[in-house]
């Protein structure tokens, strides 16, 4: 049991981590919105590039931030019923929708997500929004690791409810 709670600590920890890097891509937003603004209204000297920083930095914040959004279960849900369930039922719920919907979905698209950032290495693929062309592999790299980071809290979260169903205590 001393094991497992290492595990879930662990992965918890590298979510929370994930959060405090996701929040920088934030400032990063701020800083070239802004940049970009300034020179395109006040000096009429538009980037190329922040465009596509733009969107690449709003990804990474995106991206880095489910597994901290999921850790703290900060995540949009449908919850038509879940919220009139008991701890328990919640527990079992989270239980059958993580081995029926989430980890089929997040297993198919860290498959997906992995392969296009290799591929996007491998070929060198820039992308083609702008004239800048910047290189896309690091920004697919990125996608992929927060698949990885979102499926490893998902197995966190799964055995933190599972051992709630079992136990009927949580696992801290």
């Amino acid at each position: 049991m001393a094991t497992l709670k290492k595990v879930v600590k662990a992965i918890d920890f590298i979510s929370e981590q994930s959060g405090s890097w996701a929040k920088w891509f934030a400032w990063l937003l701020v800083l070239v919105g802004a940049y970009d603004t300034i020179m395109r209204h006040f000096f009429n000297a538009p980037t190329i590039w922040a465009y596509d920083t733009l969107c690449m930095a709003g990804g990474a914040l995106y991206v880095l931030g489910w597994s901290y959004d999921y850790l703290y279960d900060a995540h949009t849900r449908v919850d038509v019923f879940y919220t009139r369930l008991s701890p328990r039922g919640k527990a079992i719920l989270n239980t059958i929708a993580s081995i029926f919907l989430f980890f089929p979905m997040m297993v198919a698209l860290l498959i997906t997500s992995v392969s296009w950032a290799i591929r996007a290495w491998r070929i060198h693929e820039t992308m083609t929004s702008t004239f800048w062309y910047p290189p896309a592999a690091p920004y697919r790299t990125v996608f992929a690791l927060g698949i990885l980071l979102l499926l490893l809290q998902g197995i966190s979260n799964f055995i933190k409810d599972l051992y709630f169903i079992l136990r009927g205590e949580k696992l801290d």
